[in-house]
């Protein structure tokens, strides 16, 4: 080929099988799955501890877990990792924490919820990662400031925070990260959230977290670990391996500083991480699909999310969106694993999105709108030996184009045209696949 391909640096955490494997899911669990009203209930409601743990921390009580089928759903989706959250703002853990009374073992649930997830996902062959909250609207010495939280408003906040260490807060959440990368095996993903720092100190960043303790300690424990970029650390040598825009599409490669780097898009069903019970702004399977599409076509992964219910099931919208999604991956996922941006001299048809794989030289064109007879393909005269659709391996006839001749020449854009059905195949989003010549 005679186009480039962007590159990102090396990263410190191994990248390599994040870069082929490039669909994740997200799993948001945690108490605020009972109110079933966004997990950032608390903030939102203003809701104090005493309220909130008297509701929920007292019932929460999952009799219907099984990560088994969790795990099952996942992966018939075509998802290859997962990232859970361990402990979100709210405070609560989802495992035995052993420097913490707020966790699981101590609700109705009386167990461990992390570790059998963990084991029947891996058993499954999928990434594990571990979203973890650096903050936490729970803790006795997590300093309660104006911007986030159920307090940020009190009348009484400077009053309660009184005797509150933030210093030693970040030596809890140093010592819960800890028990996460000792006692739970390899962990292939830790995902921190979030920072937000104010020039005059009244947010929290890398100071309230002793990020470069943190960071130090995570390096020694598993130096294989993909960190993402929530520690406030800016762009110090091994402080992130990945750049994770949140609920938006980027329109490019992500790039630092005009380099590319390695890049994840995370993104929900609808509007909330948590499960939601009455939102009902849920985005359809081939949006979906187009989105993952997307991404990958810009050299990136999609992680998305799931919001399970305080019983410990998956919501019935998000399974028949996993569904969905998995029929269309079974006979569509080679044109998405090990595939990133198409070299840079293959322009892209309109309505369509092109992956390509390097290793075994395919390029992907993705019709998201199914074109009438033929679709043209400029920059690709004598540079294809055969095309196919990929979801029933059928031949695409191919021919070199001389339409407009003499007005806007094809041969002078080297201009490759299809042959297509009619009728739009019977998929969600068809893939035509290109073999290109060596």
């Amino acid at each position: 080929m005679g186009g480039m391909i962007p590159q990102p640096a090396p990263t410190v955490g191994d990248t390599s099988w994040f870069q082929n494997d490039r669909f994740g899911l997200f799993i948001h669990w945690g108490l605020y799955a009972l109110p079933a009203r966004h997990e950032w209930v608390r903030h939102n409601e203003k809701i104090p501890n005493e309220v909130y743990d008297a509701n929920y921390f007292k019932r929460f009580d999952p009799d219907l877990y099984d990560p088994g089928l969790w795990a099952d759903a996942a992966a018939k989706a075509g998802m290859k990792y997962f990232v859970v959250t361990t402990k979100h703002h709210e405070g609560f853990c989802l495992w035995d924490s052993q420097v913490s009374a707020y966790k699981a073992p101590n609700t109705p649930a009386g167990r461990d919820l992390l570790r059998p997830l963990v084991d029947a996902f891996r058993a499954r062959n999928l990434h594990v990662g571990f979203y973890h909250s650096l903050i936490d609207w729970h803790h006795e010495n997590y300093i309660l400031d104006p911007h986030i939280g159920p307090y940020r408003d009190h009348a009484d906040r400077l009053k309660l925070n009184e005797g509150r260490d933030q210093r030693r807060y970040a030596e809890y959440l140093r010592a819960q990260v800890r028990e996460l990368l000792t006692q739970y095996g390899k962990v292939d993903v830790l995902w921190f959230d979030f920072s937000y720092p104010k020039p005059d100190g009244s947010g929290k960043g890398r100071q309230d977290w002793d990020s470069e303790n943190l960071l130090k300690m995570i390096r020694e424990l598993q130096p294989h670990v993909i960190l993402d970029d929530r520690l406030d650390l800016g762009d110090a040598h091994g402080a992130w391996d990945i750049k994770t825009p949140e609920q938006f599409q980027p329109r490019e490669w992500v790039t630092v500083n005009g380099q590319p780097v390695v890049w994840e898009a995370c993104q929900t069903f609808s509007g909330s991480w948590g499960y939601h019970r009455d939102e009902q702004t849920w985005r359809s399977v081939d949006e979906l699909l187009r989105t993952l599409i997307d991404c990958v076509s810009k050299g990136g992964n999609l992680l998305l999310n799931v919001g399970p219910t305080g019983r410990g099931e998956f919501d019935y919208r998000a399974m028949d969106r996993l569904a969905g999604m998995g029929q269309w991956m079974r006979q569509h996922s080679r044109a998405i694993y090990g595939c990133t941006q198409a070299p840079d001299d293959i322009p892209t048809p309109q309505d369509c999105r092109l992956t390509y794989n390097p290793q075994t030289r395919r390029l992907y064109v993705h019709c998201f709108a199914w074109p009438y007879h033929h679709l043209h393909l400029d920059g690709l005269k004598d540079r294809v030996e055969y095309a196919q659709l990929l979801h029933d391996a059928s031949e695409v006839g191919m021919r070199m184009s001389d339409w407009h001749a003499g007005q806007n020449s094809a041969g002078d854009r080297k201009t490759l045209t299809l042959t297509l059905p009619t009728i739009k195949p019977n998929v969600a989003i068809p893939v035509i696949e290109l073999f290109l010549k060596g």
